[in-house]
């Protein structure tokens, strides 16, 4: 991992130390916290790589976006790119002593499944708190990977070969991870709704311009009713309730990472009038925005 400084949150770059053309690195947390300044790992950090975190003993809080996550055995944490982080930590705010694993990889690593896109495309959960079988299924198959890749790493002229295991173990991985239920019984249901997704690849790119469901619609090519059923039923939220919350994000991480004012966050993301944006950011988060900004930092 390659850091680079803002004042608040780090961005840290895909780096593997070990092989550099190989798109995936396992390690421990132990060996991360080792790699890391500590200055560098108790403060919030933004990835441009897909981390999955399996924890097998200790205890920690981990903050993903904004949103605390407990650790314990059998907590799994998926983190995708462009995701703000803190280290799972303990109540004094180091680094916890945890026994876990981590699997650090690009985008373009695993293989084009179409189950592990569903798990890839950042729609998903971010954390599980795994029963005994499916933690136990997930660890052998981490375990596994573990193994290939220390392979990888003792062997002096590292073949093709080995990397396609890999990468099919990773597909293998982010499949069972595709069979979990929801964290949350109520949350995305259907987790394969052709329309919610499109509605939320559309969001992805234009939240900053645009927060009505009645553009979303006409872009997907169906009536804002049918879009507003299909995100009900994938996520028990409305699309107009996606679009908010996602631009809500957006405003939580460029008050947290960056110097900009509060006026031009709230014009990039399409808000006329600084009074506007602070009413949509209080309506949605219950601070306003110079609160939150002052509590991150």
């Amino acid at each position: 991992m390659v850091e680079s400084g803002q004042r608040d949150v780090i961005d840290i770059a895909y780096d593997n130390p070990d092989r550099p053309r190989v798109g995936i690195e396992a390690l421990t947390f132990d060996a991360l916290k080792q790699r890391l300044k500590s200055s560098v790992a108790r403060r919030p950090s933004r990835l441009d790589f897909h981390q999955l975190v399996l924890v097998r003993g200790g205890e920690g809080t981990a903050m993903v976006d904004f949103v605390q996550h407990p650790c314990t055995r059998g907590t799994l944490l998926h983190l995708h790119p462009g995701q703000v982080q803190r280290l799972p930590s303990d109540a004094s705010g180091r680094p916890a002593d945890l026994d876990a694993v981590l699997l650090l990889f690009t985008p373009d690593f695993p293989p084009p499944l179409p189950a592990a896109r569903r798990v890839l495309d950042g729609f998903g959960p971010v954390a599980w708190q795994l029963p005994p079988t499916d933690f136990g299924a997930l660890d052998r198959a981490t375990a596994e990977l573990e193994a290939e890749y220390a392979a990888l790493r003792a062997a002096k002229t590292p073949t093709d070969l080995t990397g396609a295991l890999l990468r099919q173990l990773l597909g293998a991985l982010l499949i069972r991870i595709a069979r979990l239920p929801a964290p949350d019984p109520a949350e995305n249901p259907v987790r394969d709704d052709d329309l919610h997704l499109a509605f939320r690849r559309e969001l992805e790119r234009s939240f900053a311009t645009t927060r009505s469901v009645e553009d979303y619609a006409a872009r997907l090519g169906c009536s804002p009713r049918t879009l507003t059923r299909a995100c009900l039923a994938a996520t028990g939220r409305t699309a107009k309730q996606l679009a908010d919350a996602r631009v809500a994000l957006q405003a939580q991480r460029l008050l947290a990472h960056t110097d900009l004012p509060v006026a031009t966050i709230g014009r990039g993301l399409g808000f006329s009038e600084p009074t506007n944006f602070g009413k949509f950011f209080v309506r949605e988060t219950g601070r306003t925005p110079g609160d939150f900004r002052r509590t991150q930092r």
